[in-house]
């Protein structure tokens, strides 16, 4: 009896849907060929997406300012141990006093900035064993590398900035700091020469009698086995 119920319920359904359905699309107004062409021919203006906000500029300006790029990625190429050879020119045409020491360079910060720790023998008669520590970076907005340097032989820092020329694997800095004799801003010029990436020699040259410029030393970086 339900069987027979539920057929009856379904016959009715589909007899309704095929009188109605054809009713409703003969009822529906027809549309002329012309007016939906034009419709569909007209498009609607783009949206301009909303201008940024003094907020949004110096928040888009500081992360582009801070992600470090291939300058810092070059900068991780020095990270490890290295063995020095340094030669120090103390008089013009006197034969350079050489010493020895070792570096160990890391990269802090989230890779964008090398430091390095210096040890090595010392510097004259008297003294102890030499340490030095210096930082390195790239800086995004000025476009130019930086260095900083500190040592066991004085309490100031020398503060450096230069460029780079991939071709030729050199870089160029110009550095500054107080004489001690003369109390006064002294700069010095230095020429590093990247060999691969296990060697280097890094110039010094500083200004001397009547202004002439001199070499004042040398360092060798050979990257430990």
């Amino acid at each position: 009896m339900e069987k027979s119920r539920l057929k009856a319920v379904c016959l009715v359904v589909s007899l309704t849907l095929l009188i109605v359905v054809p009713a409703l699309n003969a009822a529906a107004p027809k549309q002329t060929d012309s007016k939906p062409a034009a419709a569909a021919t007209s498009a609607a203006p783009e949206a301009k997406a909303p201008a940024k906000t003094e907020e949004q500029k110096m928040m888009d300006a500081m992360m582009k300012a801070g992600s470090p790029g291939k300058p810092h990625q070059d900068l991780a190429k020095q990270a490890g141990n290295w063995d020095l050879v340094v030669k120090a020119w103390m008089k013009p045409g006197a034969p350079p006093q050489e010493t020895k020491g070792t570096a160990e360079r890391t990269m802090i910060l989230g890779g964008r900035v090398l430091s390095e720790k210096v040890t090595g023998d010392p510097m004259g008669p008297g003294m102890g064993p030499f340490e030095g520590f210096g930082l390195s970076g790239f800086d995004n907005v000025s476009g130019k590398y930086w260095g900083t340097w500190n040592d066991n032989m004085d309490t100031g820092v020398m503060v450096s900035t230069g460029t780079c020329d991939e071709k030729t694997s050199t870089c160029t800095f110009k550095g500054t700091y107080t004489d001690p004799m003369t109390k006064k801003a002294k700069h010095t010029r230095m020429v590093m020469h990247r060999d691969g990436d296990d060697k280097a020699v890094m110039d010094f040259y500083e200004p001397g009698k009547g202004g002439k410029e001199a070499k004042t030393m040398e360092i060798t970086y050979t990257r430990k086995k």
